[in-house]
């Protein structure tokens, strides 16, 4: 349990990003599900009400488990939400997937926000970076930054330990939730995104999930997938009768061959290949 300094210190905290999206007056988050934007709507919808409207963009890229915990967490917290239907996969710069993919999809996904932002009559597109954010490889920040949308973490100094800290703060059943990423993120740069590839790497990280392993990345290499987990789950996959299971899941999803990343799970690996060190894209 925390101490009572650190939950005054978490409270305190929690009531700057309320006072603070108060102000605005009535706000659109952009809402994926994860534990930053579902901060930010809890905080807003505690201070705005039904003037905070948590917006979760739905395509093949959305993993299922992401669009249901989106609405789970929004009902546990009492917030308005809604799904709107995002089209990333008729732009030619995400399709292409270079490494700038990620600026084609957050510009999909401000454009929408900017379009329901009038539509829903609200002031303001918020979403959930936060400090620490600012230090990775991040092209969605520079689309951020065009589309005008304001960051409140970045404004009131917040990393993503405070975060997880306004999180247990509110009592949202969700805050020690792993980071995750669209599933593009999957695929190497170079090879196109498509409807079939996504749903290649959901599926199998979808079986993955019901075969015990909290965190895991498929990473797409043509016929091979590349599976990726915490080094501690490694031993357990490795065991008969699982790594059997997830053989079958490998194959049941259109893989020819399953691999196992000995370095085990890290964030976006797939951009070692930009620099040579590990960089991350979300």
């Amino acid at each position: 349990m925390p101490d009572r300094m650190s939950v005054s210190a978490a409270n305190s905290k929690l009531t700057r990003l309320v006072d603070l999206l108060g102000q605005a007056g009535s706000v659109l988050v952009c809402y994926s599900g994860g534990i930053d934007s579902a901060v930010v709507l809890a905080a807003a919808s505690r201070a705005l009400g039904s003037r905070a409207v948590g917006m979760t963009a739905v395509s093949p890229s959305l993993p299922a488990s992401e669009r249901e915990d989106a609405e789970r967490i929004a009902r546990e917290v009492g917030a308005e939400h809604r799904l709107v239907e995002s089209a990333e996969l008729l732009r030619e710069g995400y399709v292409n997937n270079g490494p700038d993919r990620c600026f084609h999809c957050k510009s999909e996904l401000y454009d929408l926000a900017a379009q329901k932002r009038i539509e829903w009559q609200l002031a303001v597109v918020v979403n959930g970076t936060n400090l620490d954010d600012l230090g990775d490889y991040r092209p969605g920040l520079e689309a951020a930054k065009l589309a005008g949308v304001r960051s409140p973490f970045v404004e009131l100094g917040f990393r993503k330990a405070d975060v997880r800290e306004v999180a247990q703060e509110l009592g949202l059943s969700a805050w020690d939730k792993p980071a995750a990423a669209c599933l593009s993120s999957r695929i190497p740069y170079g090879t196109s995104v498509t409807p079939e590839r996504l749903q290649q790497v959901g599926g199998f990280e979808a079986a993955l999930r019901e075969l015990g392993f909290r965190r895991s990345r498929v990473r797409y290499h043509d016929k091979i997938a590349r599976i990726e987990l915490d080094l501690e789950d490694l031993p357990r996959l490795l065991e008969p009768a699982t790594r059997g299971a997830v053989l079958a899941a490998g194959k049941a999803n259109g893989f020819v061959y399953v691999t196992l990343d000995l370095a085990g799970y890290r964030m976006g690996s797939h951009n070692e290949v930009l620099s040579g060190r590990s960089l991350r894209i979300v």
